[in-house]
């Protein structure tokens, strides 16, 4: 399955392990589609062997009552503790159920036992190819309901690493949308700090004594957890509506909390399990490998450290090449090339990212791609003059706002990478040194405004 028929990754906060989605096969069965908040959507339907992921998801819009947007919006997954499959509308989710084993084995490294008992549930989640833009532009309640609520999730398990500041700013509006609007002491930080993991990641709300415990805080400022959310919940505007229905009057706050999920360059991805090698620590140590997260969108690929929740390399799909090994040639691997220095000196850097799932991530890159090909013009190029402002010329596209406080868990950590540096003369593919003429990777986004360059010095570098 490659990226053009759905795309599978590492399972989110909440999966349900070892559940079913469908109690019964024949005429007539009964399917179970979960929602982002956990509740279930019951459905009774005719011919479930030939069913397609598009009846389905028309038969959810329709019991939800969701307008049409809905069918852009939102996706049916295949999801378990050990996979998660975005399917497409021609897709038959019965069919790959059946398939989950197979799977599993080619996608996964999970022990067979793991690999007998796992059954994936069906749920209605947010598409990956649908555009942040277009998002900003929906009023529907109960849509902007389903999306915050997965969101939400997501942040909570820390699959979208936040700094501080924007967790308590995540977290006040949660506590705006479960408690209402701020009453002077109520609630206080006592009555916050009982259900805080309710509004903060976990990794926020772990409570210890003495130095360990101060040294765990990654950074932490005293006083986040509770009266940090507290400050933050007092700051939560409110915004007068003319209609009465209850969600109405929280949709301005729903779109509040995806507005600032739009800052994470991660929002909307999907995400896939691997590892990357540790920088060795000395000569005769070696550094072995680190659990990672790869977040592809529709923007670019993000690799995200599991353990320290923040971002290891991000980039943009203009400031990389890649490629991917097959398990038939050597160990699976994705590997992503961008530029860089080595010492003062350009070079470029590549990451190998060990995963049985680098066929899945290579095939995603290439899909998004062309999607972002086809559906946005490329920018005008810029002269000696300076960019060109013709009449009825396209502005170039506008950067998505970046997180800039130092140490953000958004920004790159590149020195956290063991990474290979190259460049290239003739046929020769040597570290570091002399000039390279094309990239080691034929794969690449080919657009005017991308910033990807060949490193070309303009004398030969000495041979170390």
């Amino acid at each position: 399955m490659d990226g053009t028929e759905g795309s599978a990754g590492q399972p989110g906060p909440a999966e349900r392990s070892h559940r079913s989605s469908v109690s019964s096969v024949g005429a007539r069965a009964d399917v179970l589609v979960y929602l982002a908040d956990d509740t279930v959507v019951p459905l009774a339907v005719e011919s479930l062997p030939s069913l397609s992921a598009h009846e389905l998801h028309r038969a959810i819009r329709e019991v939800l009552q969701l307008p049409d947007i809905a069918l852009e919006v939102f996706a049916l997954w295949l999801v378990s503790p050990l996979l998660e499959v975005q399917l497409k509308p021609k897709h038959q989710p019965y069919k790959l159920g059946r398939q989950w084993p197979e799977l599993l084995l080619r996608f996964t490294d999970a022990p067979d036992d793991d690999v007998a008992t796992d059954e994936p549930s069906l749920q209605f989640r947010r598409n990956v190819f649908f555009p942040k833009r277009r998002e900003l532009q929906l009023h529907d309640a109960e849509v902007l309901r389903l999306l915050y609520e997965e969101a939400k999730g997501n942040v909570l398990a820390a699959r979208y690493p936040c700094d501080v500041e924007d967790c308590e700013a995540l977290g006040a509006l949660v506590c705006r949308v479960q408690l209402g609007p701020f009453q002077p002491g109520q609630p206080t930080a006592c009555t916050l700090r009982e259900k805080l993991d309710s509004f903060l990641p976990a990794h926020l709300c772990k409570r210890g004594h003495g130095l360990f415990a101060a040294l765990r805080g990654r950074g932490a400022k005293a006083g986040t957890s509770e009266q940090g959310l507290l400050s933050a919940y007092r700051k939560v505007k409110e915004v007068v509506s003319s209609n009465s229905e209850p969600e109405a009057s929280l949709r301005p706050h729903y779109q509040a909390y995806l507005t600032k999920c739009h800052e994470l360059p991660y929002y909307g991805c999907a995400f896939f399990h691997g590892e990357v090698d540790k920088p060795a620590q000395s000569f005769l140590h070696r550094g072995g490998r680190k659990p990672v997260t790869v977040a592809i969108s529709l923007e670019g690929v993000h690799v995200i450290d599991n353990r320290e929740k923040h971002v290891l390399l991000g980039l943009r799909f203009q400031e990389l090449s890649w490629d991917h090994t097959s398990p038939e040639e050597e160990e699976s691997v994705l590997w992503l090339e961008f530029d860089g220095n080595n010492e003062g000196t350009p070079v470029n850097k590549l990451l190998k990212i060990y995963s049985k799932q680098a066929e899945l991530m290579s095939s995603l890159i290439e899909y998004c791609i062309e999607l972002s090909q086809a559906s946005e013009p490329a920018a005008p190029q810029e002269g000696a003059s300076g960019p060109s402002s013709a009449p009825g010329s396209l502005p170039p596209p506008t950067q998505r706002p970046q997180l800039r406080r130092q140490g953000s868990v958004v920004c790159s950590r590149i020195q956290h990478l063991a990474t290979i540096d190259y460049v290239e003369e003739g046929e020769q593919i040597r570290p570091v040194k002399p000039k390279r003429t094309t990239s080691f990777f034929s794969r690449q986004l080919s657009l005017g405004q991308g910033s990807y360059t060949v490193v070309q010095p303009s004398e030969r570098p000495e041979q170390s």
